[in-house]
């Protein structure tokens, strides 16, 4: 049985973790997000212990956050331009540093300020892991295991989110503020360790003049394309309202904790966990949602799942119950998020996933920010019972009259898939892509462009750089090279199902021969980028290796094949 056959059995979790390689990413992903948390704990103890000020711990979350949203959206720039799993190692290694320095310093009794400038600065990274992590799941799991991936992702966030902060209370209690930060330093070593773990690659590409615009029209380029595509804007739009609503919980819950549940402002915390719970039960289940073809509803159904139980905190003062509708809460937001991220990952260009999850960061940042920027003056007019009926009623309302545009997404996603059926039927009849995901054909079908040419034109010049990727879908084509030899030869002729191209763009050199339509023939033209991204993500098997080097040797006998353009960089 094969490890294909092994997946077909298993769902959800099981199926996601059942790839190596988004085994190693989560575990990672997991050690470094709960040392994170407990670094969270110590680093406002350290403030406050310094200063005695409550504003002071206001100037921390400011340091923290402030330069993650002003930073966000050049974050998925960078994740795009840099080979990911580098760009991860060396990330978490820049990380521990920082933690390591930041130990030394709060052991040193360092001034408040100076800590929080170094906050800051593990803040910024985090703006580069996150869209980097998002790109490279749907390149470790398969397209169908892919909501299950992100489910788990998101479980291990809302662990981290509980036990994560208690392990940092519980290393406090017996320890130092310094021990604390330097058990940080050793997750992301882990994490660091876990990453180089990781078999795949990814093809560094920059979509913006190849890296030569300036920082502005590089960020622009990612809300560009959120704004050219109302699936996009869509799907990033509910998440971005979710993220408005849990500023508003921010704000909200520590008023409501003191003056209706009676237990004091630090209830907050046991109101945020209620939500980490409420992720945690219906992680499982997201996996099965994201099959539906109902996608726009089920997410409409989740955000109003997150926002109108709200309003039963006009009658309950009983913390248990309290805690109750967070849990319900949680499960709704758990799957606007994983639904609405899981789709992103479907639908963009892969050389834009993490440019746009750079910005999608940003906008949830600020969404949240604005959540919480507005909801203090509405509280000082209106009071605690009428904003919280505001909030409920009125973003559930903004979902409904939002859902006829919102079914957009259903339709275009739909339209999308029929439409690229025909061309990735062609590619998966490719002994090339036998390894390939669904995820990875889809884009290349997306990226293919259909060309129909008559008889007689010459499709490659031998000698002409290499550009593009071929495969025939209809007509017949002839190949013919000059060579070492000095003399043009004719190699093969080929027809529907068959391709051509790969040498020059493997070898990242000229063409080593001529093709020629010898009938009216319809291709799939596919960029070399995309091409040799996919065959860098899903390795190309031996049998392909060993026919582009055969008919390497026909032409060019005394050169052996390299294969240049699939070689990774080493950390």
């Amino acid at each position: 049985m094969t490890a294909t056959d092994t997946r077909d059995k298993k769902h959800g979790f099981r199926a996601a973790l059942s790839y190596p390689d988004f085994r190693w990413l989560v575990i990672g992903l997991s050690v470094s997000s709960i040392g994170s948390w407990a670094y969270n704990v110590a680093l406002y103890v350290y403030v406050y212990e310094q200063t005695q000020s409550a504003g002071w711990a206001a100037a921390t979350t400011l340091g923290r956050f402030v330069p993650a949203l002003l930073f966000g959206s050049y974050g998925g720039v960078i994740a795009e331009r840099i080979e990911r799993r580098r760009l991860l190692i060396s990330l978490d290694l820049i990380s521990m540093t920082v933690m390591i320095v930041l130990g030394i310093l709060t052991g040193a009794d360092v001034l408040a300020l100076f800590a929080i400038m170094l906050a800051a600065i593990t803040s910024m990274i985090g703006t580069i892991y996150y869209p980097a992590t998002a790109a490279m799941t749907p390149q470790v799991v398969d397209e169908s295991d892919l909501a299950g991936a992100n489910a788990f992702e998101s479980l291990v966030e809302n662990v981290s989110v509980i036990a994560g902060p208690a392990l940092g209370a519980g290393v406090l209690a017996v320890s130092s503020v310094e021990v604390a930060l330097f058990f940080n330093a050793a997750t992301f070593l882990f994490s660091a360790w876990c990453s180089s773990q990781i078999e795949t690659r990814s093809a560094a590409s920059d979509v913006t003049e190849g890296g030569s615009a300036g920082v502005l029209k590089q960020v622009a380029t990612g809300f560009k394309t959120i704004l050219s595509s109302s699936t996009a804007a869509i799907l990033v739009g509910a998440s971005v309202l979710a993220s408005f609503f849990y500023g508003t919980d921010t704000v909200l819950f520590v008023v409501y904790s003191e003056e209706r549940l009676g237990i004091g402002p630090d209830g907050f915390g046991l109101l945020l966990a209620g939500l980490g719970v409420g992720g945690i039960i219906m992680s499982p289940f997201v996996d099965k949602l994201a099959g539906s073809p109902k996608l726009a509803r089920i997410i409409s159904l989740g955000l109003i799942v997150y926002t109108l139980p709200t309003a039963l905190l006009l009658v309950i003062d009983v913390p248990a119950f309290a805690f109750g509708i967070q849990i319900i809460r949680g499960a709704g937001t758990l799957v606007v998020d994983v639904l609405a991220v899981t789709a992103l990952q479907r639908s963009l260009p892969s050389d834009m996933i993490a440019r746009v999850f750079g910005v999608f960061m940003t906008l949830v940042l600020a969404a949240i920010s604005l959540g919480a920027f507005v909801t203090a003056p509405l509280l000082g007019a209106a009071g605690l019972d009428t904003t919280l009926l505001v909030y409920s009623v009125g973003v559930s309302v903004l979902v409904i009259v939002a859902y006829p545009r919102t079914r957009l997404v259903d339709r275009e996603m739909t339209q999308r898939l029929a439409a690229l059926a025909p061309r990735i039927k062609a590619l998966e009849g490719l002994g090339i892509f036998a390894s390939a995901s669904r995820t990875a054909l889809e884009r290349l079908a997306a990226a293919a462009e259909e060309v129909t040419l008559p008889a007689g034109d010459r499709i490659i010049q031998e000698g002409d750089p290499a550009d593009f990727f071929y495969v025939t879908t209809d007509g017949t084509v002839s190949v013919s090279a000059v060579g070492e030899l000095g003399q043009e030869q004719h190699l093969r002729t080929m027809g529907p199902r068959e391709y051509f191209g790969e040498i020059g763009l493997l070898e990242q050199g000229p063409r080593t021969a001529s093709v020629d339509a010898t009938t009216d023939v319809t291709l799939l033209k596919i960029p070399g980028d995309d091409f040799v991204s996919a065959l860098t993500e899903t390795a190309a098997t031996s049998a392909f290796m060993e026919g582009a080097r055969m008919r390497l040797a026909r032409t060019h006998p005394s050169r052996d094949l390299t294969a240049t353009a699939l070689e990774s960089p080493e950390v």
